[in-house]
């Protein structure tokens, strides 16, 4: 009888053993709840550039583990640059109240400060965010916002000589910028510094107006030897216009990123655009993690590229310098 006895007690306390454990075993199997993502990006939605960095940003994610649809959401925003656009999706995005956001660009960032100092905000492509008040400083951010700069602004006089590398008779340059920015004001100093030296004479334009920039242009381009360098920070969703424009009126022009390039620009210099995507999907990991903005270093870019688009030179009648053509890390047929 009494070896029955103990071997029901040692039963009962194996079972209430295993009772204990199911409830451990069933939590490890169901899935993680759904962590939320908000973009906001500058372009339109059918730009095949903010279509290609969409692409880059959720295959970087994947392979840190997350899945669309399984464990994430990212709920997109595109706001073609317009700032009325880009105030009332950053308010939208802040109401689905994200896990945390990520920002393409100064003209993006700032009205999403302004809705939010709790959400983590990870920025690419920002020049100046300290000067911009976006962060406190570069190695403690502080705040709810960290993430990749593009530049810095002494980069920006390399455009200046490139302009003068790839077209020797331009003595005048109309400098498209916005000048509300501080990345705005810092580029245009640093054209300038070296422009002087140069003998290049600048035409400052803004590009908040779509108008101002087509009449700027056209004016500026009847007298002759001018060329044009347009900066970074609210140019990239207007580049098609820009373009355009150095293309009709047979103006060199020099562009801060690759993709003006491709789409017909005759020389970019610049940080490559997609590497930075790929390194917020870290960061955005991070924070999805438990880590703070605050406490995740701001970082520059590891990489400038030097871009060529023969077309475009052959239709503007330049011969291009072999050794700028040997600089090059690609050249576009």
């Amino acid at each position: 009888m009494r070896a029955n006895h103990l071997k029901r007690r040692d039963f009962i306390t194996l079972l209430g053993g295993a009772a204990a454990t199911w409830p451990l075993a069933a939590r490890a199997q169901q899935p993680d709840r759904l962590r939320r993502i908000g973009v906001l990006m500058p372009f339109t939605a059918n730009d095949p550039e903010a279509q290609a960095r969409n692409v880059v940003f959720e295959q970087s994610l994947q392979q840190l583990g997350w899945t669309v649809g399984r464990d994430l959401q990212i709920d997109y925003r595109s706001s073609g640059g317009e700032a009325a656009s880009v105030r009332r999706y950053a308010a939208e995005l802040v109401a689905l109240a994200p896990d945390a956001i990520l920002t393409v660009g100064s003209v993006t960032i700032g009205p999403l400060q302004q809705a939010t100092r709790t959400i983590p905000i990870v920025f690419v492509n920002v020049a100046d965010p300290i000067g911009a008040g976006f962060v406190q400083s570069l190695a403690r951010p502080g705040g709810n916002a960290t993430g990749f700069t593009n530049f810095e602004y002494s980069m920006s006089g390399k455009w200046v000589e490139l302009l003068k590398e790839i077209a020797p008779r331009v003595t005048r340059a109309a400098v498209l910028r916005d000048p509300t920015e501080a990345a705005g004001i810092g580029q245009f100093g640093a054209i300038q510094s070296v422009a002087q030296s140069l003998g290049v004479l600048l035409t400052p334009f803004s590009v908040r107006d779509v108008g101002e920039i087509e009449r700027g242009v056209a004016a500026f381009a009847r007298s002759g030897n001018g060329g044009l360098i347009v900066t970074a920070g609210g140019t990239g969703f207007r580049r098609d216009l820009i373009i355009g424009l150095a293309s009709r009126h047979k103006l060199p022009a020099v562009y801060p990123f690759r993709y003006y390039a491709k789409d017909g620009g005759l020389i970019t210099y610049g940080p490559d655009t997609h590497d930075p995507i790929r390194r917020a999907a870290g960061y955005i990991d991070r924070i999805l993690k438990g880590e703070k903005p605050a406490d995740l270093p701001v970082q520059a870019p590891t990489k400038y590229e030097l871009v060529i688009n023969l077309k475009t030179a052959k239709a503007l009648g330049l011969e291009i310098p072999p050794m700028l053509l040997s600089r090059a890390d690609e050249v576009i047929e």
